[in-house]
């Protein structure tokens, strides 16, 4: 049975590369507020840490910011010897099971696990001896594992050839996942051009759109003009849209608002607007009629 010590939080270090993200969200702060209540009740999962002293935290990143918040100096791990494979599916692992992942989280968890699952499955052909049914290949059994088909693994995986910036869209339900997909296959350049056309326009492409795109990549043709070109094109039933250049809005909000809140803060004022209209409107057709009597 593993031995569970306290050990300081000084003495953490994150795992390398963590693709998930501590959100200071509604299921942070319920965390934050029950670890300052009663401490942390599931101890984190640690191993020594490889590049020096103290130890990596394999699982439990979140828990270690809550009980940083709270004023802890110490939390209760699990230490256990792990090489870098078996941490990597250990973290992603443990993690996964949370809801609400960005798709940039799934992307580059499904990523680091199938590279590890493959080196875990190349050693084993080498040390062992090749008996009985065909072992499942490694994109096969992490699909069972995280309940996705092979297809869609691969998908995902896709999203990790994108610009920071243009994954951020995603994440931030700007751009579709599917219509990310066919963006991963533009070159890291088209993709920086393209980032800068969508800014300049203050559009996304449809999934049509992104698709020609793509082939126009492939086929070594695709530069900002054509970007334009095919951005212009007005899409399937596409509504009349009001453009408003960001930079002429963001004065006025706080520096920490996202797109969709600003969005949102804007719809909400102009609704504020249109009902107190229709309230003038009703109190003039009242004084009208009073002084027609």
């Amino acid at each position: 049975m593993e031995e569970i010590k306290s050990i300081r939080i000084s003495e953490l270090k994150d795992f390398k590369n963590h693709p998930f993200h501590v959100q200071q969200d509604m299921e942070m702060c319920a965390l934050m507020k029950s670890i300052e209540d009663e401490g942390v009740i599931v101890p984190l999962l640690v191993r020594p840490n490889p590049d020096g002293e103290g130890y990596e935290v394999i699982a439990g990143h979140r828990r270690k910011a809550a009980a940083l918040w709270a004023g802890l100096t110490e939390v209760p791990a699990v230490i256990r010897e792990l090489d870098d494979n078996q941490a990597i599916v250990a973290m992603v692992d443990s993690n996964l099971q949370r809801e609400n992942l960005k798709p940039s989280e799934k992307a580059f968890a499904y990523k680091m696990k199938l590279e590890a699952m493959n080196r875990q499955g190349r050693k084993a052909d080498i040390t062992s001896a090749q008996v009985g049914p065909k072992p499942e290949r490694s994109n096969e059994l992490l699909a069972k594992q995280v309940g996705e088909s092979v297809a869609q693994i691969k998908r995902y995986i896709r999203l990790t050839y994108l610009i920071p910036k243009i994954l951020q869209m995603v994440d931030e339900e700007k751009i579709a996942f599917t219509i990310a997909v066919e963006l991963s296959y533009l070159t890291e350049e088209e993709q920086y051009e393209l980032h800068a056309v969508m800014d300049m326009e203050q559009c996304t492409p449809s999934l049509s759109q992104a698709n020609r795109m793509k082939r126009i990549s492939q086929s070594g043709g695709l530069d900002m003009d054509a970007m334009y070109v095919i951005l212009e094109e007005e899409k399937p039933n596409q509504r009349e849209q009001i453009k408003i250049r960001a930079d002429k809005l963001s004065q006025y909000f706080p520096s920490d608002y996202t797109p969709k809140q600003k969005v949102e803060l804007i719809e909400k004022l102009v609704k504020e607007w249109h009902d107190h209209q229709q309230q003038l409107d009703v109190a003039e057709k009242s004084r009208k009629r009073g002084n027609a009597r």
